[in-house]
């Protein structure tokens, strides 16, 4: 099977693949989310290193358990034949202690042939913020309203 857009990426293929991990992710379903990588998949996720979608889906579960109110905003950075960089920023709300945080970021995907992702690097720094610093949801949807 092949996961649209496929590389090689254009501008408006590399936004599509954006846009699409951003709506998965903000889902937080981490059966769907896994399901855009491949079977062999290498992740770092700041300082954790696993490999495949079942250690993906695993990852997630317990992310959002531990993340509540997630949400998240993507940007293209810069994108080639089979690679994406993308800069991100999410807010979320820490389960056991009620904190709020920002968390900012950059991602580097490569795909395969196919249009899976078949390796993830992610490098990221959390900021606490008040509750009423949050801002993402508002963010997102103004976007989304300016581009239509």
């Amino acid at each position: 099977m092949q996961r649209h857009p496929l590389p090689p990426f254009d501008l408006a293929s590399a936004k599509a693949k954006v846009q699409a991990a951003e709506d998965a992710w903000n889902s937080r379903d981490p059966k769907r989310v896994a399901k855009a990588y491949s079977d062999r998949s290498q992740w770092r996720n700041r300082d954790l290193f696993f490999v495949g979608r079942e250690a993906i889906e695993t990852f997630l579960t317990e992310k959002w358990k531990q993340e509540l109110h997630y949400k998240l905003m993507k940007e293209l950075w810069a994108y080639s034949s089979n690679r994406i960089s993308v800069r991100f920023e999410y807010e979320w709300q820490d389960a056991k202690t009620g904190q709020w945080f920002r968390t900012h970021g950059n991602e580097h995907w490569e795909f395969d042939e196919n249009g899976y992702m078949q390796r993830r690097d992610m490098s990221a720094n959390d900021v606490p913020i008040s509750s009423g610093e949050r801002r993402i949801g508002l963010i997102v949807v103004n976007q989304r309203s300016a581009e239509a």
